[in-house]
């Protein structure tokens, strides 16, 4: 029987899982994966992911690989994998892809979203899904700030100081500042050809500096060209961060 290669997407709260990367001890969500397919599967079963995201960090379009032999099709193991997960984990859709389709070694743009709950009071129904600031923020100064991240840059002021990385050139595609809910959240959106450890959620920490008035949006030009991660704002928390999917 032939050898099928399946692309998986995945949708999960992060909330109760130590990140996406299997670790024996914890509860992970490629743990997760690799559990449901020795049930449905009866074999231990390889899982690739294309992003591994960090505990407490949210998904609604990961997306990971995995090769089979047997009578399931492709496209019914979504349904058949649900049936095997926790609640909190969903297949969102399942197809089959080429043998050598890798989802960390193919050209595509990410997209990830922050949320921040911006009122006086914290909403207790909010916690899980966004960062907190009751202070005033300025989400215009905000956006004019995250124009400047556009474009290709070497963003290791923006990479956590203990990440070891070829490069830390990327290119980002889009970044935008809006609010919703009645201007009770912001919401950051950053497209990119990839991101380095921690990326999105500095940019996001010296965004919430500029939006606060401690240094003006011009000052992002600065930030990038010194290449120093003490002149970046501070490492916002993960669990308002959701990886919203890729496009190959």
């Amino acid at each position: 029987m032939d050898m099928n290669r399946v692309k998986l997407t995945i949708a999960y709260d992060g909330t109760a899982y130590h990140g996406w990367q299997y670790q024996p001890e914890v509860a992970t969500i490629e743990g997760e994966l690799r559990r449901a397919l020795v049930d449905l599967l009866g074999v231990e079963t390889a899982v690739i992911g294309a992003s591994r995201t960090d505990a407490g960090v949210h998904a609604l379009g990961n997306v990971a690989v995995f090769d089979m032999t047997g009578p399931i099709p492709a496209e019914k193991m979504a349904q058949a994998l649900n049936r095997h997960l926790p609640p909190d984990i969903r297949i969102l859709e399942s197809v089959k892809v080429a043998p050598d389709f890798h989802p960390r070694k193919v050209s595509c743009q990410k997209t990830y979203e922050y949320r921040i709950w911006h009122t006086p009071i914290a909403w207790p129904t909010q916690r899980l899904y966004h960062y907190f600031i009751h202070y005033p923020l300025d989400e215009k100064k905000m956006q004019t700030a995250a124009a400047y991240i556009v474009g290709e840059h070497d963003f290791k002021s923006f990479c956590s100081a203990d990440a070891v990385v070829e490069s830390t050139i990327r290119t980002i595609f889009d970044a935008t500042v809006h609010t919703e809910n009645n201007g009770r959240e912001i919401v950051i959106r950053i497209t990119g050809s990839g991101f380095l450890y921690n990326m999105v959620r500095i940019i996001v920490g010296t965004l919430i500096n500029v939006g606060a008035g401690r240094y003006p949006p011009e000052h992002l030009k600065d930030i990038i060209a010194l290449r120093d991660r003490t002149a970046a704002g501070p490492t916002v928390p993960p669990h308002g961060l959701t990886l919203m999917g890729y496009e190959f």
